[in-house]
This record gives C-alpha cells, sequence and structure tokens, in this order.
C-alpha cells in the first residue's frame, strides 16, 4: 500500500500537536518522505501534505509555461507562497501551526484526509459538510464514477 486513502480523526494535544494516522505514516516511510511538503489547498479550506515529489510536480508545470505569464506566476503564488517544509517527531505527530489552522479554521480536532499521493488536514466539520455535499452532487447528476 503505497497511497494514502480513507479518513480518520485525531485530537490535538496540549501541546499542539497531533499524531499522524498510522496508515498515513507506513505510506510515508514507504515513499521515503522524510520532510513534508505542505500548502494550502487550491479549492479546499485544508492544508495539502506530500513529499518533495509534489513539490517537484507543481514546478514542472510552471516551467512548462513562460515564467512570465500570469498562469506561472498565478501557481507559483499558490505552491511556493501558500507552502512552508514541516517534519514528524520522533513519535509520528505533527506540529499544528499557525499557517494549517489560519487556513482551515482546525480547533481541537484534525480529520486526515486520504488523496492517493498526498493527504489533507481538514477541520472535521468542514471535511463532513464537503463529502456530503460531493456525494449529493454526484447522486444528483446520477455518477458513480467517471
Amino acid at each position: 500500500m503505497n497511497r494514502f486513502l480513507s479518513n480518520a480523526t485525531n485530537r490535538i494535544d496540549a501541546k499542539g500537536r497531533v499524531s499522524v494516522p498510522a496508515a498515513f505514516r507506513s505510506v510515508l516511510v514507504e515513499r521515503n518522505i522524510q520532510e513534508l511538503y505542505c500548502f494550502q489547498d487550491f479549492v479546499f479550506p485544508a492544508i495539502s501534505v506530500g513529499g518533495l515529489d509534489l513539490l517537484d510536480r507543481f514546478e514542472r508545470q510552471i516551467a512548462a509555461d513562460d515564467p512570465f505569464s500570469p498562469a506561472a506566476n498565478q501557481m507559483s503564488l499558490l505552491i511556493h507562497g501558500g507552502g512552508v517544509f514541516m517534519k514528524l517527531d520522533a513519535e509520528g505527530r505533527l506540529m499544528v501551526t499557525d499557517f494549517i489552522r489560519g487556513f482551515t479554521g482546525i480547533a481541537n480536532e484534525v480529520t486526515f484526509v486520504g488523496r492517493a499521493d498526498h493527504f489533507q488536514l481538514w477541520q472535521p466539520e468542514a471535511f463532513r459538510a464537503l463529502q456530503a455535499q460531493a456525494r449529493e452532487e454526484r447522486k444528483l447528476a446520477g455518477r458513480r464514477s467517471e
């Protein structure tokens, strides 16, 4: 298993740390991800977390464009200006910083959401509401998968 799947909610401790789910830590080990690239998601009120390969993918996308184009500048603002590097501590916990709290509204709990090659940090109620909305929209459109 080398993909981030499913979701789990964990409580933030008194020191502002949250344990990353064991299944997600296993994927990080399997993919040899030691430094986490974290950025403010483009669409959702969530922080996306992955390895340097994720940042590399975005930078290749920018390099394929004219570096002075509005699209390349906009992408750089999002992935560089809205990103930070983080590391897990020895017990597999992540510090829930103001960068994370300010963008997501996370207070006491974090919902970890698998997104295949990365995972996201969500405020639990926001995740449940947007997941229900997505499920309802697909149901109304009569789509199971496309």
